[in-house]
């Protein structure tokens, strides 16, 4: 059978700040800023922290505007960039399983003793969430759910979560723990979600996966939560950061990977 590989390069400039609580904070103060990309989702907050409250951007007429903050910002990320090469390097690649060409997903290890659960890994938002051991929504039951008392590592935010995708709403709380993907690349105090009530779209058959990690920016989080990609920035545990996902068509099978701090550089020939 011949393999068609698509390779799909996510080159990771992460900001590495505090990130803003609410969607209205994001929209108001940080507009203009490239690392800020939407999660494809509507966002409902509900933390301890902005609940209603917005921000308005004001600039002084002798301050630097707009385009001159954005090339700050930029200068100090290609600094950042540059302290990674005297970081310790791993690498860490997770195969892949493609159900009918429509989704891919992975697994990935969350707590300690490590729970397994299986994930898309999604370009377009930026939490992770899984099911929680005490949700009775029929797409928990079905799947995989993550027992809080079991980890030893686990710790309870007691912030309560709602994320409204195109064709899913799921709703749950903010938990920390590690998470681990593909069991060799630890993310220590990683925020992800376990669920309380997810919707129909994720039940079986359609959804063989149990949980999502999304791949985007700390900006297009719900609730706040920094995004597993810039931790694992700001952690040092990537040789490089970016991300390289490998696909093959196929019928059920393992048929692609995803790379993180590197990616199949025989399938690219330039980034």
């Amino acid at each position: 059978m011949k393999l068609i590989a698509i390779g799909l390069i996510a080159i990771i400039h992460s900001a590495l700040a505090a990130p803003p609580q609410t969607q209205a904070q994001i929209e108001g103060l940080d507009y203009d800023d490239p690392s800020v990309l939407g999660a494809g989702a509507k966002i409902h907050s509900s933390g301890a922290s902005g609940e209603g409250s917005f921000r308005v951007p004001l600039f002084l007429k002798n301050g630097l505007d707009p385009e001159s903050k954005r090339k700050q910002r930029m200068m100090e990320r290609a600094q950042k960039m540059k302290s990674f090469a005297e970081r310790p390097l791993v690498n860490s690649t997770a195969p892949l399983t493609d159900v009918k060409d429509y989704y891919y997903y992975g697994y990935i290890g969350i707590g300690n003793p490590v729970q397994h659960f299986s994930v898309i890994f999604d370009t377009g938002s930026s939490n992770i969430w899984v099911p929680g051991s005490a949700c009775k929504s029929t797409a928990c039951v079905e799947h995989r759910r993550f027992n809080r008392s079991s980890s030893v590592s686990f710790a309870n935010t007691e912030q309560k979560i709602e994320i409204q995708y195109g064709t899913g709403f799921i709703a749950g709380e903010v938990g920390v723990d590690t998470v681990r993907v593909a069991d060799s690349v630890a993310i220590k105090d990683q925020p992800f979600a376990t669920t309380s009530l997810e919707d129909k779209t994720f039940e079986l058959p359609r959804s063989q996966f149990d949980g999502l990690f999304g791949l985007g920016f700390t900006g297009g989080a719900e609730g706040g939560v920094t995004s597993p990609i810039e931790n694992m920035v700001a952690q040092g545990v990537l040789e490089e950061p970016l991300f390289g996902v490998k696909l093959f068509r196929s019928s059920g099978r393992a048929s692609g990977e995803i790379t993180f701090g590197t990616y199949d550089k025989s399938y690219k020939n330039k980034l």
